[in-house]
């Protein structure tokens, strides 16, 4: 959209409906997009780097810039960094997020995804830093943490405590992989979530990575989705109504409308909603008139299982390193952008009932692969979507004619043929060759910092 559209005055809620109409696109437009978090370490401290200090993460933005990045500021703050349609972004504890450029194909996504973690550990490694993708930081504590200076986040520092026990854990100690994927009709997209909302925990199953918190076992798997589970039930978590008949573009516009604002943001500034709604806002409750762009930032805010902006974002899985980036994307591209698998991924989540979906939600953080409920188990349901995945992505090369992409795949065989996930062999790891210090995993993590994780 141009800026000039993005201004426009909100007059009637068919503007808004429209707004998600706009993401329809014919399968040969369909596009590929991966955003990933990580922690940023000083090698000496183990301490999270803040940004103000000499040495911290404001260094690795400007060196970036050597590299074409281009600067994103805040008065006088380097807050990101943009190039060629991909940004690199902070979260409020300072996680380092590339979301990527949009591409056709999952090996385009690996070799940016390996080119950011190499480029990343080169500036790391002339100050003394590394960096550790995983679920929740396994050392540190909230109020031991540093936050960054971006003005939405002094806001949200605020609401959040009103809402849930976690939020301000969730804003500085998770970090995640989402895969955002395309859809061509109402009906496509309608499809789509309906698979995605069920099958994510399957997916935060399998890519479990987030053993440890404050130097210890946490007793969860995916703590990261525990997490989740106590941040703000207005705008987080399973979304019931996704399988309802009538779902589709408006009843999303209708979620969206009545979930509370965070801010309003103009010229330059983040304005406190104070709790008021997208619906009292359109509904003329503030002097200032809603705009196209208020919308998109707000249809941002909020962060259930999956979300729905011009696109479907796929948002379960834990942070990890190269190799399982790839293949959450080819998981997901797998199962969704193949018609067949699709189908059959749809058929088999029709025999679920909601009531299902939301326990093995509930368990998976704890129980990973081994939960269960009615004629769901997470870890056959896998195996199963492993294969249609594979299928998936081999009929995808074949009708395009491109080199076969089910090669990203490994890592999701592996673990679902096991039953066996990367934070169960962390903490294996962690009773036996870590001596059951936490910091011996971020000792191994900086001899890696590229494609492989610890175990591999």
């Amino acid at each position: 959209m141009t800026k000039i559209e993005k201004q426009q005055e909100i007059l009637h809620k068919s503007q808004l409906v429209a707004y998600f109409e706009r993401g329809n696109k014919p399968p040969e437009d369909w596009g590929i997009g991966t955003e990933h978090e990580k922690f940023l370490y000083d090698q000496s401290s183990l301490k999270r780097l803040d940004y103000a200090s000499e040495t911290g993460i404001r260094t690795i933005l400007k060196h970036m810039q050597q590299n074409g990045w281009q600067p994103i500021m805040e008065q006088d703050n380097i807050i990101g960094l943009s190039q060629n349609g991909a940004s690199i972004t902070l979260e409020p504890g300072g996680q380092f997020e590339l979301s990527g450029k949009n591409f056709k194909t999952i090996h385009h996504t690996f070799i940016e995804t390996k080119k950011h973690f190499e480029e990343l550990k080169t500036i790391c490694q002339k100050f003394g830093f590394f960096s550790l993708p995983m679920g929740v930081d396994p050392l540190w504590q909230v109020d031991e943490l540093p936050w960054m200076p971006k003005s939405r986040y002094v806001i949200m520092r605020n609401y959040m405590p009103t809402k849930g026990k976690l939020g301000l854990d969730m804003m500085t100690n998770t970090a995640t992989i989402q895969v955002n994927l395309d859809y061509a009709s109402e009906a496509d997209m309608i499809q789509k979530m309906r698979i995605a909302q069920a099958l994510q925990p399957i997916a935060t199953a399998i890519f479990a990575n987030s053993p440890f918190s404050g130097g210890k076992p946490n007793g969860y798997l995916s703590y990261r989705a525990q997490i989740w589970n106590d941040t703000d039930p207005d705008r987080c978590g399973f979304l019931p109504f996704i399988f309802d008949k009538g779902f589709g573009f408006e009843r999303w516009v209708d979620y969206l409308l009545n979930v509370p604002m965070y801010f309003i943001y103009r010229d330059q500034e983040f304005l406190p909603a104070h709790g008021m709604t997208f619906k009292d806002f359109l509904d003329g409750k503030h002097v200032l008139k809603p705009t196209i762009n208020d919308w998109e930032v707000h249809a941002s805010t909020v962060f259930p299982d999956v979300r729905l902006k011009q696109f479907i974002e796929m948002r379960g899985a834990d942070a990890s390193c190269v190799n399982h980036i790839a293949a959450l994307s080819a998981f997901w591209v797998g199962l969704l952008y193949d018609e067949q698998s699709r189908n059959e991924a749809y058929e088999l989540i029709s025999k679920w009932t909601v009531e299902d979906m939301q326990a093995i939600r509930a368990q998976v953080p704890k129980a990973g692969l081994n939960a269960s409920s009615g004629n769901i188990h997470v870890g056959q349901t896998a195996k199963h979507l492993y294969q249609l995945a594979l299928d998936g992505l081999t009929r995808r090369s074949q009708l395009w004619g491109s080199e076969d992409e089910s090669q990203y795949l490994n890592p999701v065989r592996d673990i679902t043929a096991s039953g066996i996930t990367q934070a169960e062999r962390l903490l294996q790891r962690f009773h036996t060759v870590y001596h059951e210090d936490v910091r011996e995993l971020l000792y191994t993590w900086q001899k890696l910092q590229l494609q492989s994780c610890p175990k591999e």
